[in-house]
């Protein structure tokens, strides 16, 4: 099971991280990925972490703002969102894949775990 948390409201400009705590001994089998949908839109990749830490991969909308980071230990998975805007604005959801690679991993469909989603609202 996934849980994501951190989610609030700031002004443009700030920061928020996000939190997804993971269920199970296997967290560290798996790629994590963070997604986003705002209201009429599509479900839009945001990052990704390969299983062991070492390798992440960034939507372009949020490289350079965002980072992304998992401690396998404390089975969590992170997202530390600076310069936030209005286009921000979404409901974040953390997910978890076991077959990942580089050109699936922006695809919500190769994931098979969802968590709930934690609102992320930036205001003007």
């Amino acid at each position: 099971q996934l849980q994501a948390s951190g989610g609030g409201s700031v002004q443009t400009g700030g920061s928020l991280r996000l939190h997804c705590a993971a269920s199970g001994r296997t967290f560290s089998g798996y790629t994590m990925g963070w997604f986003r949908q705002a209201p009429g839109k599509e479900r839009e990749f945001v990052a990704a972490i390969w299983r062991n830490g070492d390798n992440t991969y960034y939507a372009d909308s949020v490289k350079g703002r965002f980072t992304i980071s998992r401690d396998n230990a404390k089975t969590t998975m992170y997202l530390q969102m600076n310069s936030l805007n209005p286009d921000d604005t979404a409901v974040y959801s953390c997910a978890a894949c076991r077959t990942c690679i580089l050109s699936t991993v922006q695809n919500f469909q190769a994931y098979g775990y969802w968590g709930q989603g934690t609102q992320v609202t930036v205001s003007s």
